[in-house]
């Protein structure tokens, strides 16, 4: 089952080094702004190569508003994948919670 992550619950499990946090958006969108410590694998990508993209249980899906990163996270249950969480609102509710994104690369 794939659980649905406030920013602030989010923000938690990251900080404690829980999870791989995976950001499901373009090249171009991460450009603009992303979480800190989440890595780029666009949701074409995964679909492309899931097992090769995905690294370890206990994953937190990220892309723009929820609902790519859903996809992915669904994706990842179907491949077996156990512990798996959506960010709700994605990078815009990370924003609007008042949390910080890297820019750039």
């Amino acid at each position: 089952m794939v659980a649905t992550l406030s920013p602030t619950e989010a923000l938690e499990i990251i900080s404690r080094d829980e999870v791989d946090v995976v950001d499901v958006r373009d090249e171009k969108e991460w450009s603009a702004g992303h979480i800190p410590q989440a890595r780029l694998v666009p949701l074409d990508q995964l679909r492309a190569n899931p097992e090769g993209s995905l690294r370890r249980d206990s994953i937190i899906f990220v892309c723009a508003k929820g609902v790519r990163s859903l996809t992915a996270a669904k994706l990842a249950e179907r491949l077996g994948f156990s512990k798996l969480y959506n960010l709700e609102g994605g990078t815009a509710g990370w924003a609007k919670a008042g949390l910080p994104l890297v820019q750039g690369a």
